[in-house]
């Protein structure tokens, strides 16, 4: 796609995100209307979840209504296919909400009676500062229990709302509901991918909490829940990309809760994550306020929207090439993990040290004979193809970030 066009796309998905969410007046007034512009905003927009946000502004600005008189029939008819693309990402998103939050509604309810310690997490507490909560997508539920908790949690859950009990990871058991939403039940907050030192403010997430009107439910005060979502947005900034949407959460969580800068910056600094939060909510403000891009928001920018919401695997590879020195040292270093990470994906490793060679040929085995064939020999390629120019621009991002 030429620049130009290009930016036209990434102008009319910021702006329609700044109608949705950011009390902007000025309709959405498209560059060039036309299907084949439309389905590229449509395109970069479901990359990053917010389609149903940009149908929305592009709704209420009259764009689908208002066309030119001069289209003709072909193009009215290929402009509303794209417009029914749309409708049905905004339905979605609608469905989705109502769906999750009748879920978390009976969990919060089932943990509270149980009088099991819980503190809900991201998206379930970042909507609430959206204009209306439908708009903050979700895929999942998290919620963060006491390890000591877990297994009454899990057992409470699938005995009173009948969850099915699915894989038991480093840091959450999944679970499933009977109509298919998906519950992560964290009993750490520490992933086995934490970024820099970041997991040191994580371990103690519990002194940072307090009951919600006396019941069992908890919520993190401002420095941890504004720590938390800095730390989480890092972790897959260095993983591929974050997304648009972790920055609009950014901008319309601090419109409301100014908080304490020096509590704040105390946890980001034991984190090592002050810098990196200084040029998100740099971001932030250039997309969603007046402030002027910077060249590292710049950067960033190109970098986040090329990834869409996970980031992709060449991204991914390419953050990871640098912080183990290279393509080689890279490669080893997913081929035999460390005892560090090894014991995330396997705790019981922690108690018997010795075993860790025997879990080695473990995790080898899973991927060659359960599944993972295909995706190690597609790592390895990619891994493979990244370019010196990929490699040098994800160096200097996380130079210039301190991650």
């Amino acid at each position: 796609m030429q620049v130009e066009k290009m930016n036209n796309v990434i102008s009319i998905l910021i702006n329609s995100i700044k109608y949705e969410i950011c009390g902007q007046k000025e309709k959405i007034v498209l560059p060039e209307v036309s299907a084949r512009f439309l389905i590229e905003v449509y395109k970069l927009s479901k990359a990053h979840d917010v389609a149903h946000l940009v149908g929305d502004a592009l709704n209420k600005s009259g764009v689908f209504e208002n066309l030119p008189a001069d289209i003709d029939e072909n193009e009215r008819a290929a402009i509303s296919k794209v417009k029914e693309k749309f409708d049905e990402q905004i339905f979605t998103a609608v469905y989705r909400y109502e769906n999750i939050n009748y879920e978390l509604e009976q969990i919060c309810k089932t943990l509270e009676e149980a009088k099991i310690p819980f503190i809900p997490l991201k998206g379930s507490v970042i909507r609430k500062y959206y204009p209306e909560p439908w708009m903050r997508t979700s895929c999942d539920i998290d919620i963060l229990v006491r390890e000591a908790d877990l297994a009454r949690a899990v057992e409470k859950l699938s005995e009173a709302l009948k969850y099915e009990i699915g894989e038991k990871g480093s840091h959450d058991i999944k679970m499933y509901s009977e109509n298919g939403v998906h519950l992560e039940l964290h009993f750490s907050l520490i992933e086995s991918d934490v970024v820099s030192k970041a997991d040191i403010p994580l371990q103690l997430v519990w002194n940072y909490v307090q009951p919600i009107n006396g019941t069992s439910r908890h919520a993190m005060n401002d420095e941890m829940f504004y720590y938390y979502h800095i730390a989480h947005m890092a972790k897959h900034f260095v993983h591929g990309g974050c997304g648009v949407r972790p920055f609009a959460d950014l901008w319309l969580y601090n419109r409301v809760n100014t908080g304490n800068t020096n509590k704040r910056n105390k946890l980001l600094s034991d984190g090592e994550l002050l810098k990196f939060s200084e040029e998100a909510e740099n971001l932030a403000a250039a997309w969603f306020g007046n402030k002027e891009y910077n060249e590292i928001t710049q950067e960033m920018e190109d970098y986040i929207l090329q990834g869409g919401v996970y980031g992709t695997l060449k991204q991914n590879l390419a953050m990871s090439q640098n912080k183990k020195g290279g393509k080689f040292r890279h490669l080893m270093s997913r081929i035999f993990l460390s005892y560090k990470d090894m014991a995330v994906y396997y705790p019981s490793l922690k108690k018997c040290p010795i075993l860790f060679p025997f879990y080695q040929v473990r995790r080898w085995c899973r991927i060659l004979f359960c599944g993972g064939r295909k995706a190690a020999m597609n790592e390895i390629k990619v891994n493979q193809n990244i370019t010196t120019e990929e490699q040098e621009r994800a160096k200097k991002l996380l130079e210039e970030l301190n991650l």
